[in-house]
């Protein structure tokens, strides 16, 4: 089938006003586009894709089946927060979905794989709403509570907790932040980014042909450039993301933080993880967090920026909760817990706080944002429950890598041991299962 390009504006109302400048009025998210069957709301990472200014790229078929989708009008977030806001006079440009493409038709059972047409989902920001701000409380001894009771539930047990473990495993930005790091080492991470788990176990589960790699390989600027070499070399598609910012305690002038960043994309990084100031949490200023962060933003051009918080240092939950929703206005792509050099990283009521400030931030502007816990998770047990947190709070939809990121450097190893221990009834000796 030949690859064709169906060339937008960046300025239409989610899906709905896409399909007007092509076709007219139509029904809530649902069009017809040149004889074929276009609808919106569906991303696929892990699927090719161009992305070139407004352009949709149409990139090829998908080969694996869909969720049924509906056959009416509904309710769409993105399209509802705009006219909201265009209600209280203020506007605001609409991040770019992702929008698939069936053959004219083709209808229920018989409409066979789509043509995928995607687009970039980026957090395009909103103003600084300080009254919201202002007004926030949280209250710690229920989050606490909350807390205490996700971890004192039951796992899941047998194939669904394999199955789990295997989704955690793509949502992991396997990490390496050391002094000694050289190109060699950075060479083996890549390898293990793209074979987490040893092939004759995946073969024992039947997953070995489902393309199972981590999310990201993350580094420090200088070592960019080998991880892309590696990658590349390896023949795969994993975005190399580098942290910057004067990681981890964002010490340095604004100047040097801006520089550092746009070395990191020159050298190809395509996810930045930028460090804030927690001074201008501690002390209030939450003016110069949003006008800083949103800077890192420009500065970031097309790279999705993560933006670690260092909650382990802004003193209280409620702090935590004001700067989760700052980034989020300032236009970041993801909030991280910690930066995993903090003496306390990744906690369950840290992360019930800022899941519920991304659900907060979708619901006042339609807009998703991720959501990264890291530092001190190391065991799959770890990663189990931060998954069952993101199911109970968010819902599915926020289960997959461009939603949902697990930093670590440890985990992998234990996550693969238990996996071994699924497959083959007993745990694995070290060097069964050696590690990058």
């Amino acid at each position: 089938m030949p690859w064709v390009s169906l060339v937008a504006t960046a300025t239409h109302e989610c899906v709905m006003d896409m399909g007007k400048e092509l076709t007219g009025a139509v029904p809530a998210c649902r069009q017809q586009w040149k004889g074929g069957l276009l609808l919106g709301g569906a991303s696929s990472p892990d699927s090719p894709s161009e992305q070139k200014g407004s352009d949709l790229s149409l990139v090829g078929r998908r080969s694996w089946p869909l969720p049924a989708w509906p056959r009416s009008p509904v309710s769409c977030p993105p399209c509802e927060g705009r006219k909201r806001r265009a209600q209280q006079g203020r506007t605001q440009e609409v991040p770019r979905s992702s929008l698939l493409l069936w053959p004219a038709g083709s209808e229920g059972s018989e409409r066979g794989p789509p043509l995928l047409l995607l687009m970039s989902a980026r957090n395009p920001g909103t103003e600084l709403d300080l009254g919201s701000i202002s007004r926030v409380q949280v209250n710690q001894p229920a989050v606490i509570r909350h807390a205490e009771q996700i971890q004192s539930r039951r796992t899941v047990k047998k194939d669904w907790q394999a199955a789990w473990l295997l989704r955690a495993v793509t949502c992991i930005d396997l990490t390496t932040l050391s002094g000694d790091d050289t190109p060699s080492n950075i060479h083996r991470l890549c390898y293990k980014a793209k074979h987490p788990i040893r092939e004759d176990l995946l073969r024992a589960m039947n997953m070995h042909d489902k393309g199972i790699t981590t999310a990201a390989v993350c580094v420090y600027p200088a070592r960019v450039a080998d991880a892309v070499k590696a990658l590349k070399a390896a023949g795969c598609n994993i975005p190399v993301a580098s942290v910057a910012t004067g990681f981890p305690a964002a010490q340095t002038p604004l100047k040097t933080k801006l520089e550092e960043i746009r070395i990191a994309v020159e050298d190809g990084a395509r996810e930045i993880d930028i460090v804030i100031n927690r001074t201008l949490v501690l002390t209030g200023q939450w003016e110069g967090l949003y006008e800083e962060i949103h800077q890192f933003r420009q500065a970031c051009g097309d790279a999705h920026m993560k933006t670690i918080l260092g909650t382990g240092e802004l003193g209280s939950l409620t702090n935590v909760y004001k700067a989760s929703m700052v980034a989020m206005m300032a236009g970041a792509d993801f909030i991280k817990t910690s930066t995993g050099k903090e003496a306390v990283n990744a906690t369950l009521p840290v992360g019930i706080v800022m899941v519920r400030a991304v659900r907060d931030f979708y619901w006042k502007t339609g807009n998703k944002v991720g959501f990264k816990p890291a530092g001190g998770i190391r065991s799959a047990k770890d990663a189990l429950t931060w998954l069952i947190l993101m199911k109970e709070e968010l819902g599915d939809e926020w289960l997959k890598p461009d939603l949902f990121r697990l930093g670590a450097s440890t985990l992998l190893a234990d996550i693969e041991r238990q996996i071994y221990h699924h497959v083959t009834g007993r745990y694995a000796a070290y060097h069964d299962l050696p590690m990058a």
